[in-house]
This record gives structure tokens, sequence and C-alpha cells, in this order.
């Protein structure tokens, strides 16, 4: 948000993508095929007046980049790029580039973000042609700046470069007219229970870093297609996810997949990271426009800024939101989302070890669907070595899910019930 810096992320680089993803191949799938330009390097350079930034490519690319303040970031947008380099060739901040991270951002667009520790200008950006011992390759330079320079020339309407995507990634929140409907497929008593799980994070948004390097986004979708397949064996749900490749998402168009699907729940998935590696459990989050306690509200304020991260401000709707969480109808939302929290933490306690107070509330911005109900689990924390190993076993996702089956079928068992005449 305006005037609000996000925490500095550590010196040193981090990829989305590359080595870290392809050894996570067996439980993420297969890389995806239709990237046709490879990034094989990137590099950065400290020179005397200025701080270089290369990228190895395969062919010739468009490209455009722009600034953003609050912190001072470079966003770089090129065509869909597959990252083929290994973590060991990772480059350290150096000169004015604090940190990197890049990932996929949307279908046919990838995203490259310099985290800056002080302001600078683009000083030139272009493509070189090879030369015979290198390929095409992509240059930013960046000259160190004063803050009102740098603010001058930041936002994307002063993008610099040809490449000019038509970039979609916030759709306006609905407003939801409180009005009888004729029919609600959700009444329906034989029709499948429609679950929309959303891995959090994604593409250059990687979330937070376990003890042993590996990404909360990772995590999440590994879960969340293992959450699928033992909801959809059991016959009585139909599961859709909000992404099942490592790709962006942002915060609102996440809840936008359950509202156009009709779901009877949304559940969004995460793994934090804190600095206390000891602490560990599960807890399961409700919305509250008051957080439960400090910890609950620095925890929704730092996954709410998931999209400053990677470039999207949306604090300018926070009155929309607001006005839709008055509503009635999204008061009876937040109520069965209460209960569905209570159930699921009732299975849960029986497999997995849970954090105190494990029902919290939060205001997560992926909660404010007015007419789903909508939980968000954070499953365990990456900081602590054990936890994350556990996170990291398909055989412990696995009995998280059965769990939460289990908690599902007895809330709509009673639920059904409920409705009979």
């Amino acid at each position: 948000m305006a005037g609000k810096a996000l925490p500095k992320p550590t010196r040193r680089s981090v990829v989305l993508g590359g080595a870290a993803a392809a050894a996570l191949t067996a439980v993420l799938g297969p890389s995806q095929a239709w990237a046709l330009v490879r990034a094989s390097g990137v590099r950065l350079g400290d020179h005397q007046d200025f701080t270089r930034f290369v990228v190895d490519l395969s062919s010739e690319v468009d490209f455009s980049l722009f600034t953003l303040p609050e912190p001072y970031r470079v966003v770089v947008d090129l065509p869909e790029v597959e990252w083929t380099f290994g973590e060991e060739h990772i480059p350290t901040g150096r000169g004015v580039v604090d940190a990197l991270r890049w990932g996929l951002f949307q279908p046919g667009q990838s995203r490259i973000v310099l985290d800056l520790v002080r302001p600078a200008t683009v000083k030139q950006a272009f493509l070189l042609p090879p030369n015979g011992q290198t390929g095409w390759r992509f240059v930013v330079d960046l000259k160190e700046a004063s803050h009102a320079t740098f603010v001058a020339a930041a936002g994307p309407r002063n993008r610099i470069g040809a490449l000019k995507p038509e970039l979609t990634p916030d759709r306006p929140v609905q407003q939801v007219a409180i009005r009888p409907t004729p029919v609600d497929p959700r009444q329906d008593p034989n029709r499948q229970k429609v679950i929309v799980l959303d891995p959090g994070h994604g593409g250059v948004d990687p979330g937070a870093i376990g003890a042993s390097g590996v990404y909360e986004k990772n995590i999440t979708l590994a879960a969340a297609r293992e959450f699928r397949d033992i909801l959809n064996r059991s016959g009585k749900y139909k599961v859709v996810l909000t992404r099942d490749r490592d790709i962006f998402l942002p915060l609102r168009g996440r809840f936008e997949v359950a509202r156009r699907h009709n779901a009877d729940l949304f559940i969004s998935l995460h793994a934090d990271s804190i600095k206390s590696p000891d602490v560990r459990g599960l807890s399961v989050y409700t919305l509250s426009e008051n957080a439960s306690d400090s910890e609950a509200a620095a925890l929704a304020e730092k996954e709410n800024k998931a999209d400053i991260i990677a470039g999207i401000d949306l604090s300018h709707e926070s009155a929309e939101v607001t006005n839709i969480l008055i509503d009635l109808a999204q008061r009876e939302t937040m109520n069965l989302s209460s209960r569905i929290a209570e159930a699921v933490i009732e299975e849960l306690k029986r497999d997995v070890k849970l954090l105190r107070r494990t029902h919290r509330f939060a205001g997560f911005a992926v909660l404010k669907a007015p007419d789903v109900p909508s939980v968000l689990i954070e499953m365990g924390y990456l900081s602590n070595r054990d936890e994350e190993r556990l996170l990291r076993q398909a055989s412990y996702r696995a009995k998280l899910g059965g769990a939460l089956q289990r908690a599902l079928d007895g809330h709509f068992s009673r639920t059904q019930k409920a409705y009979r005449p």
C-alpha cells in the first residue's frame, strides 16, 4: 500500500523456476512445453557508475519495463520464457540491485522483478545479437538516482520498450445484488459439491522460503493437486484449482474462480515462514476485518501485498470490498465459513499438530468473496525444519487431504439434514 514498504528480501536471488522447479517435477508435473524462448543464464555486474543486469536468451524477443516505488523496483515484461539454468548460477545482489525474482505472470507472459536497495533509473535497456560466442542477450543498465527522479519516472504508464502486453491481472470485484434468485445450483441435493482449492502464491510470487530453500508456491500446488485427487475419488465433490501450474494470479482473481463455478467452498492453501524456527503447527483462518491477534494481522498484511510484489496495487479498491463486507449476505457467508473452519480443525487435530488458538481471524483478500464460504489453511511453518520436511512428503500431505475430506463429508452431511423438510 502507498506509504508502506514491503519487507525487504534477503540479499540473495529468488529464482522462480529453473533447478528448484525441476527438483519438484515428480510432484508438480512436467515442465510446460509452450515456452518458446529459453533463458540459459542471468548475471549482475557492478560498474563504476551503473549496475548491469543481463539475461541470456535463445532468441530475439520484444520487451518492456517500468519502475515502481515503495519499495523501489524495476519490473521487466517478456514473452513467456522457460528458465533452464540451475541454482548454482543465481547471482547475489550487487550494485543497486538487492535481489531478483522471475516467473510466469500470466499465460504468454513472463515477468522479472529487480528489487533495489536505493532509487535508480533505467539508463538503457537493449538486446545484443549473437556474436559467435554468446547468443541473444537482454541488457538493462541502472543508474543511481534521487527519490524525486525515481518517482517522477515510475509507473506502468512510463513503460519503456516495444512489448505492450494486454495485462488483465485484476478484474473489478463484482457487485452482488441481494435479491431472491430463482435457481441456485448449490441448493440441488443431487449436485456434487463444488470445492475450489487455491494454491497460494505462484509464478513471480514465490511466497515463503523454507529452511531448506523450498518455495511455498511449490508446496501449496503439490498439496492442492493431492487434495483434489483425494476429494475427486470420493465421488462427492467436483474440485477446481485456481492454478494448476506455476503462474501468478491476482488475489481477487482467485476468489473470482470460486464465484464463476458457483462453489460451495473456497479453500486457500498456504505454508508460512517466520523468524522463530521452533514454532510449528497448522492453523485455519476465516475472514475478519479485525485480526484475532497481532500475528494474524501481520500475516494477512503480508499475503495481501502479494499483488504489489508483482507490480499491481489493489489498495484503491478497498472501499468497494468494504462495501461488500458490510452487506448482510457477507455476514451469513462469514458465519458459515467459521462453522466449516471448526469442522476442519476437529478432524485435523486427530492427525497433525495444530497451532495454539487454531481458528484465527484476519483480513485476507482471498477470503472476501461475498457469497462463497471461504477458509485459509496455513498447513504449517516452512521455517521449522521438521514441519518443512513433513510438508515436502506426499504421505503427510495425503494425511492432511484425508482429514479435509472427512471434515467436508461431515459438514455437508449435517447441512443437507438441516435443509430436509
